[in-house]
């Protein structure tokens, strides 16, 4: 019975620690404060390409080897990044949109964030987002 309970309380905290993984920012001009998963997941995947007020969303991705990408796409998008790197492929093969950009780490994600008003982008839980707005995201 120990065994079973040790086994409930470490996936409890693998899940936690899951979902704890990483901010979702966006520019600070950005009317939006709360999205859920499935509409931050189509602003990068380019499903949605403007937010409500008209602006053109630019999203940013981290690059893919990243941990803060792996967590981010099992969490956001419920796929495996080679999964979401097969939709980019099948995208641009088909001629219907291109990958957003990728940059290397956080410090470039939230730079971009400030320079891009339209831009959604994620980073690791503990990055500082001193400049940008970091939104809730529900499920």
């Amino acid at each position: 019975m120990k065994k079973y309970i040790f086994l409930l309380v470490t996936l409890f905290f693998g899940i936690t620690i899951q979902a704890q993984s990483y901010k979702v920012i966006v520019n600070k001009s950005n009317l939006t404060s709360t999205l859920n998963k499935k509409e931050v997941s189509n602003f990068l995947l380019k499903k949605k390409t403007k937010w409500p007020d008209g602006q053109k969303v630019a999203p940013i991705d981290q690059k893919a080897n990243s941990d803060v990408r792996k967590s981010f796409t099992d969490a956001v998008h419920k796929k495996s990044v080679s999964a979401i790197k097969s939709y980019w492929q099948q995208s641009v093969f088909a001629g219907k949109a291109t990958p957003p950009l990728e940059k290397a780490n956080d410090i470039d994600i939230v730079n971009f964030v400030i320079q891009n008003q339209g831009a959604i982008g994620y980073v690791t839980a503990d990055a500082d987002v001193t400049g940008v707005k970091e939104l809730n995201v529900t499920d």
